[in-house]
Order: C-alpha cells, then sequence, then structure tokens
C-alpha cells in the first residue's frame, strides 16, 4: 500500500483493515456505536483547528474525519446497506437539489435564491425520507414524529437547545425581545435557590439544566450564541488561570502551595491586565 491523493485508495485501505483474519482485530471488532464517539472527537477536533487558525493541523484533522466517513461506509457496506460511492451520491443531488440557483435552469438561476426556499427542499426532503422508509417498512419512531424531532440528539446540549428554540420560535412560539427572557432567568434562578435549600438533588439538577436553557434563549435574542461565548469565556478562564501558575513559578510557588487568596490576587491582577491592555 502507498499513499494516494485519489480517495479510492483509503476506501481500499479501510476494506483491507476490516477484512477477517487479515486485517487490524481493533479495526475489525468495531460498529457504529462504538465508532460514533470518535467521530465526534474528530468533529471537534477541525473545530479546535480552525479556533486556532492552525492551517497544518486542519489537514491533518480533516483527514481524520474523513477516515470516520470512510469507516462507517465500510460498515454499512459489509452490511449491504450502502457503500461511500452511495454517500457521496446522496450529499451531492442534495446539494444540487437544495441550490437551485446555482445548479438549475436559466429560469431558476435568473429567480435568484427565493424566500423560503431553502425550508420548502428541506421539507421535501423530509417527505422524501419517509417515502424511503414506508417503501421499506421501516416504522417511524415515536420519538421523530413532533416538529422539533429532527433536532438531531447527537448536538452539543446548548447547541440542540439554540436548534430547538430556533424550531420553535418558527411557529411564534417565542419571546418577542430580551426583557421577559431575563425575568425567566430570574424566575428559573429562584427556582434553582429553592432546590437547594430544600437539599432536593434531582431537582437542582433539572432546575439547574432549566437555567441554561433559559441562558441559551437569552443568548438567541441579542445575539450572542451560547456555544461560542462559552468556548470565549473558557479560553479567558484558561489564559487567567495560566497567568497566576506563571506568577506563582516565578516567585518559586506551586499551585499546589498557594493559598486561595494569593491565587485570587494573581487572578484580578491578569484581569486587570486584559482591561487596560492594548
Amino acid at each position: 500500500m502507498q499513499a494516494s491523493k485519489d480517495i479510492s485508495r483509503l476506501i481500499e485501505i479501510m476494506a483491507a483493515l476490516r477484512t477477517p483474519h487479515t486485517g487490524c482485530p481493533w479495526d475489525i471488532e468495531q460498529d457504529f456505536s462504538t465508532i460514533a464517539p470518535y467521530t465526534l472527537e474528530e468533529a471537534y477536533e477541525v473545530a479546535d483547528a480552525i479556533a486556532r487558525g492552525d492551517l497544518d493541523d486542519l489537514r491533518e484533522e480533516l483527514g481524520d474525519l474523513l477516515l470516520q466517513v470512510v469507516f462507517h461506509a465500510r460498515m454499512a457496506e459489509e452490511r449491504e446497506a450502502f457503500s461511500f460511492g452511495d454517500v457521496v451520491e446522496a450529499i451531492t443531488a442534495k446539494m444540487i437539489r437544495r441550490h437551485p440557483h446555482v445548479f438549475g435552469d436559466a429560469e431558476a438561476r435568473a429567480a435568484g435564491a427565493a424566500k423560503g426556499m431553502w425550508e420548502a427542499i428541506k421539507a421535501e426532503e423530509k417527505a422524501e425520507r419517509k417515502h424511503r422508509r414506508d417503501a421499506r417498512n421501516l416504522e417511524a419512531s415515536e420519538a421523530g414524529a413532533g416538529y422539533l424531532d429532527d433536532v438531531p440528539l447527537g448536538l452539543p446540549a446548548l447547541t440542540r437547545a439554540l436548534k430547538l428554540q430556533q424550531r420553535a420560535a418558527r411557529v411564534g412560539f417565542d419571546w418577542t425581545e430580551a426583557g421577559p427572557v431575563l425575568d425567566k432567568i430570574g424566575e428559573e434562578i429562584g427556582e434553582l435557590r429553592e432546590a437547594l435549600e430544600r437539599g432536593d438533588q434531582a431537582r437542582v439538577k433539572d432546575e439547574f439544566g432549566d437555567v441554561l436553557f433559559a441562558l441559551v434563549n437569552l443568548g438567541r435574542h441579542v445575539g450572542a450564541d451560547a456555544e461560542t461565548a462559552l468556548r470565549g469565556t473558557n479560553d479567558k478562564f484558561r489564559r487567567r488561570f495560566h497567568h497566576v501558575e506563571r506568577s506563582l513559578v516565578a516567585r518559586g510557588r506551586t499551585l499546589d502551595a498557594a493559598s486561595l487568596e494569593e491565587m485570587e490576587a494573581l487572578w484580578q491582577e491578569a484581569k486587570a491586565g486584559e482591561e487596560t491592555g492594548p
């Protein structure tokens, strides 16, 4: 086997890895459910490389993510369900169908992207999927019957909360401004405080989730994506804590030996430096 820029070589390698007796024991024993966590992890690593602006890492991580697609497609082919070629055909057909203003006839291209076209096309695709399932005598699960049920379960929780709220808003189930959402957050925090005072751990978890959901809703109304905002805060926390660590090392101290008061003072120093920096 030699490396190649041809996708067929990657498909051949995966087939070889999955071949009984001669392939890789670890690859052979995997299934969709055991590989799914790796697929999510690779997608996050792609996002991380983009956030860091590291194009060399991005090239590597995109390859790792592509491998996941090839892996799933190979397992499906072994079950005679579909192949990698079918995956490619499906996405190319979808992209052509969703962009008639680019790939359609002269009249469609001249008309441009009509308002509501995207949602209309997606509705057609949903109906088409239902038709295919019916043709194969596959019953749709009860969970897939509702208006919100096509929001993927595998999304990060904050992102899924946003998607659920956005879809509900399309049919008018939404506040018109941020003020009432702030009031709702105050209400949810009050209920969380009450649950804490009662020592009701199950309700604490439930109310905490309600607070997070309401905060995502506030972010949506003020134009702040919760996932992006939290990523920014995570990085800010890491950066300030690193300042605390470096400062302690410069003084011959360690994190374990430092008092909370020392660390808090250095934290405030880092914060002040950010606020007065260039």
